[in-house]
């Protein structure tokens, strides 16, 4: 009784946390695969049902590389952590949250493209699109709270490696709003496009925006020119 307690809102290391998001990355990117199914064909049309199924294997490169990319973001990340406190924890599980819902709007997609119904593609789309949104929105919050609790943070991070994070969270936010737009009022084959490349661009840069090869060869020749 007279033991010493433990503070639960005092900082504690990362393990746990790192672990623990790591478990639940790996359960995600599992289970869109289970969306890709053999299809039910008469004999000698397997080809052409599989390559008619071409907007499931579209939509799981697309939110495969997406949640590739958020281990990447997240392993960066922490990287530069050295302790997290109960509002940390906080935001990386909304992080996780977010990034968990991404199967289900994969799964719609996929199957909207397929059944050929433009009103459902459309809605598929735009679904696809707040998902992106919201998991985009998580990072911006998740990157202001590192931002603004330097403390948490090993010695030597680089003061703009946050806020550039918090420019890419927004770039991802404005985009995936655009591809929503696209897919409601244009083409949800629009919006398709821009979920697949979003993933290569937070792939490039998940080492911090400045870092990304034109940004830095970009800021090396404008300092070689000063």
């Amino acid at each position: 009784m007279g033991g010493p307690t433990e503070d639960i809102g005092a900082e504690t290391d990362t393990g746990r946390a790192e672990g623990f998001s790591d478990g639940v990355l790996a359960i995600v990117i599992t289970l869109l695969v289970l969306d890709l199914r053999m299809p039910e064909v008469e004999p000698g049309r397997l080809l052409s049902e599989l390559l008619e199924q071409w907007p499931s294997y579209a939509a799981y490169v697309a939110s495969y590389l997406y949640i590739a990319v958020v281990w990447l973001n997240h392993k960066a990340t922490f990287g530069r952590i050295r302790r997290a406190d109960r509002g940390l924890h906080w935001m990386n599980l909304l992080v996780l949250f977010s990034t968990a819902l991404l199967p289900f709007p994969t799964s719609v997609l996929s199957r909207a493209l397929q059944e050929h119904n433009l009103a459902d593609q459309r809605v598929a789309a735009a679904l696809y699109a707040l998902v992106g949104a919201v998991l985009s929105a998580s990072w911006l919050a998740f990157y202001h709270y590192l931002a603004t609790h330097r403390e948490l943070l090993v010695d030597g991070v680089d003061e703009r490696f946050f806020p550039s994070e918090r420019l890419r969270a927004v770039i991802g936010l404005v985009l995936y709003a655009v591809a929503g737009l696209l897919g409601v009022l244009v083409t949800p084959l629009a919006s398709l496009v821009i979920f697949i490349l979003l993933p290569p661009f937070y792939g490039l840069t998940s080492g911090g925006l400045y870092s990304a090869p034109l940004v830095s060869r970009g800021r090396t020749r404008g300092g070689a020119g000063s």
